[in-house]
């Protein structure tokens, strides 16, 4: 690995200011917030956060909850940045969703089980 680039030969993004890596996910979403459910692709993902592809092209508030669908977990995070249809959230650590779930996540589950979850 060379000074400047990374085990694949590429030089970092002096753009990327992300403390940690990220990692391609594609993933189904849903961000559920007061008043706020709207559909979302997670994009890629470190142990930080998210960046999201929003369904539409709506403000998010800066407290939200975002799902991950098909894993069965919900990020509590915050708002750090919005473009359009995209956002960065920096999250706050899973909660599980599949059976007994703390109150405060009642609206995630049930917005996880509308979006197919099981």
């Amino acid at each position: 690995m060379s000074l400047f680039g990374s085990k694949f030969g590429r030089a970092p993004d002096p753009a990327d200011r992300r403390q940690e890596p990220r990692r391609a996910a594609n993933a189904r979403g849903v961000v559920v917030a007061s008043g706020v459910e709207t559909a979302c692709l997670i994009v890629d993902q470190s142990a930080a956060g998210f960046r999201l592809r929003l369904d539409r092209g709506a403000a998010l508030p800066r407290d939200v909850v975002v799902i991950d669908v098909a894993e069965g977990l919900a990020y509590p995070g915050v708002v750090v940045w919005q473009k359009g249809q995209e956002a960065g959230i920096k999250q706050a650590g899973p909660t599980p969703l599949r059976g007994l779930t703390p109150a405060r996540m009642t609206a995630a589950r049930e917005a996880w089980l509308r979006a197919g979850g099981r």
